[in-house]
This record gives C-alpha cells, structure tokens and sequence, in this order.
C-alpha cells in the first residue's frame, strides 16, 4: 500500500518522541541503517543520550502541544536538509482511567498530547510533504483504538482516533505520492507502561517494537501493527457482537 524502502542510507528522518521507548530504539535502529535522523521531545539531556554523539543524528529539543517549537524546529530542518523524507509521530502519553475516577483535567492533558499534538505536527509537516511530491509520515497510535478497554477510558478515544486519522490521511496523501503509515502497537515495556497494575499479554520490548515498525516501512505496510500474536486477536474481537466482545474482555482481564 505504500513504497517499499530497500536502503536507508541517505533518508532523512524526523521523530517527534525519540527520548525514550519505542521512538528512542527507532532513531538509533534507523541511525545503523544509515540514515540522517532529527530527533526531538521535550527533554534535550535524553535526545543527547540516545543520539550518543552520532554524526548523522541532529538533536531538536520540542513540545508536541507547543505549536511555536514545532515550526521553528521543521524551518530548521528545512534549511538544514531541503527535503525531509520520513516523519515519524510517536510522542504520546497514557494514563489509566475509569468512570468512576473521571478527571476532566487529565482527560484534557491527555487528548493535548495524544491528539492535538500530532495536528500541531502535520499542520507543520504536510505543506512541505505535498509540495515536494514524495516522502511519509508515521503515526504510532495504539491497538487500545481498536475498541474499547477497561482503564483506557480516554487514552483509547485518543488511539481511535488515530485510526480514523490514518485512514483519512491515506486516501489524500497516496494519490500524491506520499505514504501513510498507522502504527498500531501492543503493549511494550516502555516507561509508559511501567506503571501498570495489570498482567500485559505478549509484552514485548522496545527494540523489537522499533524492529517491527522498520521493517513494516520496508515492506511498504499500511498498518503496522504488533505482535500479532496479540493484535490480531484484538483485530477479530472487535468484529463479534458487543454481548460477546464485553463478555469476553472481561473475562480475559478480569475487570
């Protein structure tokens, strides 16, 4: 569905989130394949780390609810590179939730981060993406959009609606040569998810989640999601009855 990627060497690659998890193993993942990477997220001191003195790695310290430093980062960029070949979303945030612990504040907290972020993103990035003719952009959402989830009473309205978002972004961006990729993760040991109170089915790391969206990319994948041992199975459940579907999630999570 998309164009497939034989050689990195050479790509330029911007990730919003690279600091930590699942953005951090993907820049330096990618960094061994030999491409040019930017990568950006709040804190600098982590970036530095991550990017360990690597000449191809470009350090851009940004807020993904602070439209000002997106843009000025993407004009630097711009100026830096030309052409900016990839943009991969993966900032994001999580916080359990349910009815009876609704908090308006974090609800909001969270949509900023989760949904309007990546809007302040491509509200920098697409202009130039469809000017130049060619390029993608990457948004890792989550398989919790898929349907609804104990604990995830606004978390999974945001993944949904990136879902929704991707689909969208596809069908504009495709006719002009652009590719779209949906990142739909499973759970992963991040520090995101460090502070859940609940056994995590087929847990994987964050260098094997990065390995999977990489290669998804390579293979020219719309959807990338994993371990599909897991997502798949999440992928069926929401095609049963609600009767069954909530029997059934209940059952397997006991909440």
């Amino acid at each position: 569905m998309n164009p497939k990627i034989a050689d990195w060497h050479g790509k330029k690659i911007w990730i919003i989130g690279a600091s930590t998890g699942i953005g951090a193993e993907t820049a330096q993942l990618l960094l061994k394949k030999g491409a040019q990477v930017a990568l950006s997220a709040r804190q600098a001191d982590l970036l530095h780390a991550v990017a360990a003195g690597h000449e191809r790695a470009v350090i851009l310290p940004v807020d993904i609810t602070d439209h000002t430093t997106l843009a000025n980062a993407h004009a630097y960029l711009s100026q830096l590179w030309g052409n900016i070949d990839l943009v991969l979303v993966v900032a994001g945030g999580y916080n359990a939730m349910r009815a009876d612990q609704f908090d308006l504040v974090a609800a909001n907290r969270l949509i900023d981060l989760n949904l309007r972020g990546i809007l302040n993103c491509l509200d920098v990035v697409l202009p130039k993406l469809i000017r130049q003719g060619h390029g993608g952009i990457g948004i890792v959402g989550s398989v919790a959009g898929l349907s609804g989830l104990p604990k995830a009473l606004i978390y999974g309205p945001t993944k949904a609606a990136i879902i929704n978002l991707c689909e969208s972004l596809y069908f504009d961006l495709h006719p002009k040569n652009i590719a779209v990729y949906l990142i739909s993760p499973g759970f992963v040991k991040t520090p995101l998810t460090a502070g859940n109170d609940f056994e995590m089915p087929a847990l994987i790391t964050a260098e094997v989640a990065a390995k999977e969206i990489v290669s998804g990319m390579e293979n020219g994948e719309f959807h990338i999601h994993f371990p599909k041992r897991f997502t798949n199975w999440l992928r069926l459940a929401r095609l049963l009855p609600y009767r069954w579907y909530f029997a059934l999630i209940h059952k397997t999570t006991g909440l």
